[in-house]
């Protein structure tokens, strides 16, 4: 792991290739999260983090082209505004305040819970775009042994669905996958 510019510039570039790579006629394919279709995967990322920012900040982003109409301008304009803004230096000084996470950095906060969205997000957007997806198996590796603990707690949030049962030997992907409500193994 690198610092919270280098890991969002990463994960960003690894998920604006599926954006980009995409077929356009499959936009509007099921997701492996029930209900989104593949352009409100890219939705969900543009749209929560302005949301949270706005809520628990005094942070602005400037919106960009929506989703619904244009998945890869919406997803190239966001990552662009919120690595401009890790990079900010005037950013170090900006705190979040937030009932669910109380009061924090706000750089290290993004890092957290927004880039590790991303990467999550990153599974749903190939698999619902058709197109083949190898996660870094040790961020995987790292980001299931971080959420295992928390699983009641994770669970109680809403936004993670029943574990699905995979084999003990399964992959770091796989495993978080089905940690986190996905089916890795019988998803199309």
């Amino acid at each position: 792991m690198g610092t919270p510019a280098e890991n969002h510039r990463q994960v960003a570039d690894a998920f604006g290739a599926y954006v980009r790579t995409a077929d356009p006629a499959r936009w509007d394919d099921p997701s492996p999260v029930a209900e989104w279709r593949a352009r409100d995967v890219v939705g969900h990322l543009v749209e929560w983090l302005p949301a949270f920012l706005e809520s628990s900040t005094s942070v602005r982003l400037d919106p960009g082209p929506s989703a619904a109409q244009d998945p890869v301008a919406a997803w190239e304009h966001h990552a662009a505004a919120v690595q401009a803004l890790i990079e900010d230096p005037a950013s170090a000084a900006v705190m979040v305040s937030n009932p669910h996470l109380g009061e924090q950095p706000l750089v290290p906060t993004i890092d957290m819970i927004y880039t590790n969205d991303v990467f999550l997000h990153t599974w749903d957007l190939a698999k619902a775009t058709g197109q083949e997806v190898a996660l870094d198996a040790e961020t995987c590796a790292v980001m299931l042994a971080g959420m295992e603990p928390m699983d009641e707690m994770l669970r109680q949030s809403g936004q993670y669905g029943p574990k699905v049962e995979v084999p003990a030997d399964a992959d770091p992907q796989t495993r978080l996958m089905a940690f986190i409500g996905r089916n890795p193994l019988a998803w199309r």
